[in-house]
């Protein structure tokens, strides 16, 4: 494999690379959202309440979560080629496997599958683009991690289209063969590597701004899993549920799957618009506008649930959250070692998607306990709050650790 110059940091390359990698996060991805789509199905199918139901996705997000780290400690030792190569294979199985089942339980083990093939077109892809950017690293970041909602914005409407017209079990096979035929020569076209000379000079760099911040590497990946398992479990509810909700509501399940398609859409021009931001303010402040933009939408949830009220809350929930979870792969990759982005990334990445798994699923009882998805809502509003929190406490600590040490200076 070549290897990467400095000059081609920033380069024409890197913007081609960039557009390579949105391109194969949003064919990847396809596996966080289609069985959002196919929710009320598999309820009426296999004859399960909702939260057996919502388990599908939750083995999908776990297996997703799992499959983050593995493939990102690849990508970090071989390249991001072999990742993805497994990535497709995994999707082409576990949507073929899955159009023959004939219980939820089955259709979940198969989820966990496809969550793992999903996962090569997450973090992996973003830790390997955030190498060949300095300068506007922030905005490739969010990029990179624009293809899964990308796939949010067009999956849910290829789905629910031949799910109506062919059956969900016929539409996951075309997915299973689709997926590996699309990867394959994108992958095949991402086989330059970073050099030594550039990881030194990354090494360098985030020593530096740790010892600035005051935190241990450790430590600081702990704050970061929390706050991201914490933000996430409050981003799931709209997220997983809206479609059922909208049935609920009796607005109909192709609503709501036009809806979380605008949702979704919308979120990726956030994650674009909050990566050309932190480029400026820097990804700590970005990331504590986002949480508390989120939590604001969160709560009109609450009061509101008209069917304009829902496409204009779930609008503005998709341009609030969208560029909360890439800020954490940028501050990993200014303050922690550039050799274990991937890994780092990784783990930060999947308590994000434990998050989603888990509050995807605690809503799904809660809603099965009160059949109202309203103390849904104010769950996640109350996990967005610890998240708050977290990264307020990040933001203010270097700065009162400075102001500790100059007044006992004196």
């Amino acid at each position: 494999m070549n290897a990467l110059r400095s000059s081609d940091v920033d380069s024409a390359y890197s913007w081609l690379r960039l557009v390579l990698t949105l391109i194969l996060g949003t064919v990847a991805c396809v596996g966080n959202w289609s069985v959002v789509v196919v929710l009320p199905t598999l309820q009426l199918e296999f004859d399960t309440l909702r939260g057996g139901a919502s388990l599908p996705y939750t083995c999908t997000m776990l297996g997703f979560a799992v499959g983050g780290v593995v493939m990102g400690r690849l990508a970090d030792r071989l390249g991001i080629v072999v990742p993805i190569l497994i990535g497709a294979a995994l999707l082409c199985a576990g949507y073929v496997l899955a159009a023959s089942t004939s219980n939820i339980w089955q259709f979940a083990a198969l989820s966990i599958v496809i969550g793992l093939g999903s996962a090569a077109g997450f973090a992996p892809l973003i830790s390997d683009l955030s190498h060949w950017f300095r300068k506007h690293r922030a905005l490739a970041v969010t990029f990179a991690a624009s293809g899964s909602y990308l796939a949010g914005a067009v999956w849910p409407l290829v789905i629910e289209h031949f799910q109506s017209a062919y059956g969900w079990r016929a539409t996951h096979v075309g997915i299973g063969l689709f997926a590996p035929a699309a990867m394959l020569p994108l992958a095949l076209a991402l086989t330059r590597r970073p050099a030594t000379t550039t990881y030194a000079a990354a090494e360098a760099a985030t020593e530096a701004a740790r010892g600035e911040l005051g935190l241990s590497a450790n430590a600081l990946q702990a704050i970061l899993v929390v706050a991201g398992f914490a933000c996430c479990m409050a981003m799931s509810m709209p997220q997983v549920h809206i479609v059922a909700y909208c049935g609920d509501l009796g607005y109909g399940v192709a609503i709501g799957t036009q809806i979380i398609a605008l949702m979704l859409g919308l979120g990726v021009v956030s994650r674009l618009a909050s990566g050309f931001v932190a480029d400026r303010i820097g990804a700590g402040p970005m990331l504590l506008i986002g949480s508390a933009m989120q939590g604001a939408a969160l709560l009109l949830y609450l009061f509101f649930n008209s069917l304009s009220s829902l496409w204009v809350i779930s609008g503005l929930f998709g341009l609030f959250q969208g560029g909360i979870v890439p800020m954490y792969a940028v501050i990993i990759r200014q303050f922690l070692p550039p050799r274990e982005a991937g890994a780092r990334i990784s783990l930060v990445l999947m308590a994000t998607v434990l998050g989603m798994a888990g509050g995807g699923l605690a809503s799904g009882f809660i809603y099965d306990a009160t059949q109202s998805y309203r103390l849904a809502f104010l769950h996640g509003f109350l996990w967005n709050v610890v998240n708050l929190v977290l990264v307020g406490w990040l933001l203010i600590w270097p700065k009162w650790r400075q102001r500790s040490k100059a007044a006992l200076a004196r």
